[in-house]
């Protein structure tokens, strides 16, 4: 099991549905205990419910909004979120009977719970909405509530798909408006862009004068994205880059508690725990910190609970290493022992013109075999894979690629943690979860090819408070 990152034992975490209250954060998750498979192939769930201040230590609280049985229409409680109204709590979510469609039935529709203290809830049994006409209604679900004071109503978002013939990409965000809390008017699409084949997880947060839309989308490259504008109404404008980090974070939620902001995802998975093996549903809570840059686009980082819950610093060298090359690869070897579990951290400024820089995991010194995290300056390319890739090809990376814009003669600040098979970088914004089952070695290196590198303020520390 993991040290740090949550993932609870027996099961595979699920999606997410945070809400923070008297400084805690409710999350509550979906777990998959893979019987006889993953997701759609496992038991029905329902919602559990864990609690943290911290992202560190975990208070479990078992399953909180019960799946209901074999004939119910919510014979699992699939995705939605907790909302605060009328001094109720409310959980809206979807329910989903993966057998109706052969009876005809709607396999999803909107349902909610209520609760007064979070821990105990009540289904109401009723259907909030129903698949709209004109939208699929095997694909209608995982709605999120908020509140604009602008037009001072309650808005419901949720994921569906038009119903357009065979065409694949129709996927859209659709919006409700309620006075009450308690009866939703139908407004149509929200985003409805002819991108993705579906909208997963949507949520909606305001931050300064930007509105920020997520989605994880599967048909694309199968990640959490988002968008920005001025307003609710649009238009939602791409940033150059649209998303948090990689293929293997997965429908990522976002909440505040009032200071800051939170994304919530899962790092999924390889089958049968194979570096070649493809992505699976499920897996491990991540969490990142949310930050708006200048421009208005978002950045990730570690959240500070967790980059201060690490201890006994080692620093592993006292002055810059600086290596440099014309036209080959020169690496220095930083830690020679690092363990599973750890916390890596360094200063880096780089020449320009510089083709790429390297960070090596679990490098065997002798054969140089290792898994790498590249910076490629040039093609503003950060991906990971194994290397060498020998014979080919040795790990199915598809999707642990980010855009990255990096600049000479600047410093930047990367850290890398660890925990069992995971492990996640940050740098300048962007982070990058990937999954590693094979290593081979126990070195820690990193390496430039082709140009001028200074390393500076590197340190490990390979355990918690």
């Amino acid at each position: 099991m993991h040290k740090l990152y949550y993932q609870p034992e027996g099961y595979w975490f699920g999606d997410c549905m945070p809400f923070y209250y008297e400084g805690k954060f409710y999350l509550f998750h979906q777990r998959d205990a893979r019987n006889p498979g993953p997701l759609p192939l496992c038991a029905p769930f329902g919602w559990d419910l864990v609690l943290t201040s911290d992202f560190v230590h975990y208070e479990d609280k078992g399953e909180a909004l019960k799946k209901g049985k074999d004939d119910a229409q919510d014979q699992f409680i699939y995705a939605g979120s907790v909302y605060e109204a009328n001094g109720t709590f409310h959980a809206m979510y979807t329910g989903f009977n993966r057998d109706y469609p052969k009876y005809g039935k709607d396999s999803q529709v909107l349902m909610k719970a209520t609760s007064t203290d979070l821990l105990n809830w009540e289904k109401t049994n009723e259907i909030l909405v129903s698949p709209q006409e004109g939208y699929d209604p095997d694909d209608w679900r995982d709605p999120f509530v908020f509140w604009d004071d602008d037009s001072q109503e309650y808005i419901m978002i949720l994921g569906a798909r038009k119903l357009q013939g065979n065409k694949v990409l129709t996927g859209c965000t659709v919006y409700f408006t309620s006075k009450d809390f308690d009866n939703w008017d139908f407004k149509g699409d929200l985003w409805a862009p002819n991108l993705y084949s579906m909208h997963e997880m949507p949520d909606m947060f305001k931050m300064g004068e930007y509105w920020y839309q997520l989605i994880t989308e599967y048909s694309n490259e199968s990640k959490t994205i988002y968008r920005m504008s001025k307003s609710l109404d649009g238009p939602w404008v791409a940033p150059v880059d649209d998303a948090f980090d990689g293929r293997a974070y997965y429908a990522a939620r976002s909440f505040s508690d009032g200071d800051k902001r939170y994304l919530f995802g899962w790092v999924a998975t390889k089958e049968n725990e194979d570096d070649l093996g493809n992505w699976q549903w499920g897996g491990t809570l991540v969490v990142h910190e949310v930050y708006q840059r200048e421009d208005g686009s978002l950045g990730v980082k570690i959240p500070d609970s967790v980059y201060d819950a690490f201890d006994n610093k080692e620093k592993l060298n006292d002055e810059p290493i600086r290596l440099s090359t014309v036209d080959s690869s020169e690496e220095v070897h930083l830690a020679k022992d690092i363990g599973d579990f750890f916390k890596f951290e360094a200063t880096i400024k780089f020449s320009p013109g510089t083709r790429s820089i390297g960070i090596r995991l679990f490098e065997d010194i002798d054969t140089g075999d290792a898994y790498e995290y590249m910076l490629n300056i040039g093609e503003n390319k950060l991906n990971f894979d194994r290397t060498p890739n020998q014979p080919w090809n040795r790990y199915f990376d598809k999707g642990l690629e980010r855009l990255i814009q990096l600049k000479g003669n600047k410093e930047y600040n990367i850290q890398i943690i660890v925990d069992g098979t995971i492990a996640t970088l940050y740098v300048d914004g962007v982070a990058l979860n990937v999954r590693m089952y094979s290593k081979p070695g126990s070195s820690l290196g990193i390496h430039v090819v082709d140009g001028d590198l200074e390393i500076k303020n590197t340190s490990i520390e390979k355990s918690l408070k």
